[in-house]
């Protein structure tokens, strides 16, 4: 799967374009950099820097950067399991001084409608810290309900086509 830019004409609260981008030789730096607040350290990584070893390393996940027009702002991963047939997303950042903009949610939007365009994707699935009630929020907002605990003991949450509002069958 090809990623090139991916742009819904989803802006933040400040009227930027938010996009996905991937992470290549010029952006990577910036996309390292990316650090959440320190209460959120408990939950994600405490820097992109992680998630993009995991991505280069793995081989399981895949980065992109947020950018708020030209400016990276963060890092979202997704992957695709094969043993239950649907794409998850992780590893998301929004750079400390840039939360409580819209972000987040402008990110998870592009990429849960990116994945839900391909035509083997009929689910994408995260799984969120039982504590990080922002997060929580956030996911339930966009379509996400919760499902069960993971075997790490985090809540597991799907979002399907339906929930999307998308059609059923990918254009």
């Amino acid at each position: 799967m090809s990623t090139d830019l991916i742009d819904y004409g989803l802006t933040d609260r400040a009227d930027r374009r938010v996009t996905l981008r991937p992470v290549d030789d010029e952006n990577w730096r910036a996309v390292a950099d990316v650090v959440p607040l320190d209460e959120q350290r408990d939950f994600v990584a405490p820097s992109a820097a992680r998630y993009l070893l995991l991505s280069m390393r793995e081989g399981v996940w895949r980065s992109l950067a947020v950018y708020a027009d030209d400016e990276v702002v963060g890092h979202v991963m997704w992957g695709y399991d094969s043993d239950d047939l649907t794409y998850w997303v992780g590893g998301m950042l929004v750079d400390a001084g840039q939360q409580a903009r819209g972000l987040g949610r402008a990110s998870v939007l592009s990429l849960v409608r990116w994945l839900m365009e391909r035509p083997d994707c009929s689910a994408v699935r995260l799984s969120v810290d039982d504590s990080n009630v922002t997060a929580r929020r956030l996911y339930a907002s966009v379509g996400f309900v919760e499902l069960e605990p993971d075997g790490d003991g985090d809540i597991v949450a799907e979002i399907t086509r339906d929930r999307a509002g998308l059609p059923s069958d990918p254009v």
